[in-house]
């Protein structure tokens, strides 16, 4: 099934954004990342893409590259399908839960891991020209990005207008 999107023109933010992939499904992350890049682009953000050996390592990068300072977002892409054990369940859910640990700290992070039961399926997602998953992993981390500099500023006026009465 073929998703119809509305590219509105994006809204441009200056912001340096990572892009963490897990390549264990490399042509698949190659067009998650497609999607993701045009995004940024469009948006006229810069970014860097940097590659990790799976899904449960994206969190503890993110993490390790917040540190530095460098970026201001991130977009966490990659591949989990399901096969006949369990890992598919502990790298899908774990994976999910250590990006939205970091999310509640204030990360801004697009999560654009496929979790999917075959790759028909996970190619309909990243297929730029039909769900285009990597993109709208890009869109939501620029977003975030824009409602963290939105809450800072809100704060700046409270505290301004505190200080002034």
């Amino acid at each position: 099934m073929k998703i119809e999107k509305q590219n509105a023109p994006a809204e441009q933010v200056r912001a340096n954004i990572l892009i963490l992939e897990a390549r264990f499904y490399g042509e698949l992350c190659d067009e998650l990342c497609l999607g993701a890049i045009g995004a940024i682009k469009r948006a006229g953000a810069t970014w860097e893409r940097i590659a990790v050996p799976g899904a449960l390592e994206i969190p503890g990068a993110i993490a390790m590259a917040h540190e530095t300072g460098l970026y201001h977002g991130y977009v966490a892409l990659g591949c989990v399908l399901r096969g006949e054990t369990t890992h598919y369940d502990i790298v899908a859910n774990e994976s999910a839960r250590g990006i939205m640990n970091l999310t509640t700290e204030g990360l801004c992070i697009g999560n654009g891991i496929l979790t999917c039961e075959n790759e028909a399926q996970a190619w309909a997602r990243a297929k730029v020209d039909d769900m285009d998953k990597g993109g709208g992993a890009a869109d939501a981390a620029l977003a975030m990005i824009r409602f963290q500099r939105l809450m800072g500023r809100k704060a700046a006026e409270a505290d301004a207008a505190m200080a002034q009465s």
